[in-house]
């Protein structure tokens, strides 16, 4: 195991390396913030002046060394705009955009895994058919249009909860939350059902599929065969036994969801990560952006890291490469 978490590490900091190099270029090639941080009277001199404090009138393979020697310092850069570091606007950020992808994931997670199992229990039914129906409007429909439909009915013509804005937070170890008070619940429930629509789909029809062909194996008939309750059953024999992919997805998918929050960030103002990012991109804040791919990234692996090794705790007949039987 030791092995096997050594090796992703080093497989971890190759593919940071790399994608700071893509980002960067990506990044860095497109427009130039000179043109909208600095006023459009200002001479010739004074656009010099600040394209040397900024660090780009540097060649882009000069830049870039630089950024690469402060990244491994910790240092992603300063935000051009707010002039602080890009990783500090993000870290204040992030808590509010992981109470949204939580709380989303949350509600995938505890209405998908039933709806699913009922739904491949249930097959032929008209409750299975319901579910399978929706969860085909949950993939069909567009994030931002769910948003909008959702302020419209929720908000502005039954007035129930606020459109936009986290609400109050309350400092958990250094950390604020919303939702530890009804008022941040209230403002969290739209924008986390908004982005948890497509994720309960996945989830409905990920369970579904293997809760039949976990009932179509041997061990399942057996287990029936022998007198056991169909509440057994499912709990002991096809639940644990189709936990695994779920995980995975659920672990992938947590990781997209911070990542691809953006639209709902965007249409309910959610204070978090992604509509800095939209913030960054609209005055192009190269550092901010730099940075929040790369925290992302770096999410990514260490959630793959993560999901790698549940696997063996959940199962014991499954064996990272590298660990001894």
């Amino acid at each position: 195991m030791l092995a096997f978490i050594a090796r992703r590490l080093l497989q971890s900091l190759f593919a940071l390396f790399v994608m700071s190099l893509l980002v960067f270029v990506g990044v860095y090639a497109i427009g130039n913030p000179i043109d909208i941080l600095i006023n459009p009277q200002a001479d010739q001199a004074e656009i010099a002046a600040v394209t040397a404090a900024l660090g780009l009138d540097q060649p882009l393979w000069v830049q870039y060394w630089t950024f690469l020697q402060s990244a491994l310092r910790g240092d992603l850069g300063k935000s051009f705009v707010a002039n602080v570091p890009a990783i500090q606007l993000i870290l204040n950020r992030m808590p509010a955009t992981i109470e949204l992808a939580a709380a989303s994931m949350v509600i995938a997670v505890v209405l998908g895994i039933p709806l699913g199992l009922l739904a491949g229990l249930r097959p032929d039914s008209w409750v299975g058919r319901t579910i399978m129906a929706g969860s085909i409007l949950g993939f069909s429909l567009p994030t931002f249009w769910v948003g909008l439909m959702l302020i419209m009915v929720f908000s502005v013509h039954l007035g129930w909860l606020p459109t936009t804005g986290r609400g109050p937070t309350v400092d958990v170890l250094g950390f604020p939350i919303s939702i530890l008070s009804w008022e941040g619940i209230r403002h969290v429930l739209l924008p986390s059902t908004n982005l948890a629509l497509f994720k309960l789909s996945l989830l409905i029809r990920l369970t579904r599929a293997g809760t039949r062909e976990a009932l179509a194996q041997d061990y399942v008939r057996f287990a029936r065969a022998k007198g056991l309750s169909m509440r057994r059953v499912v709990s002991v024999h096809v639940l644990k036994n189709i936990m695994i992919p779920i995980v995975t997805v659920v672990g992938l998918e947590f990781g997209s969801v911070i990542a691809f929050a953006i639209v709902t960030e965007t249409i309910f103002a959610w204070p978090g990560m992604g509509k800095l990012l939209i913030d960054s991109i609209n005055v192009l804040d190269r550092p901010v952006i730099v940075a929040y791919l790369l925290i992302i990234v770096l999410m990514f692996i260490v959630i793959n890291l993560v999901v790698d090794v549940l696997y063996s705790v959940l199962d014991p007949r499954v064996r990272v490469a590298g660990a001894r039987p």
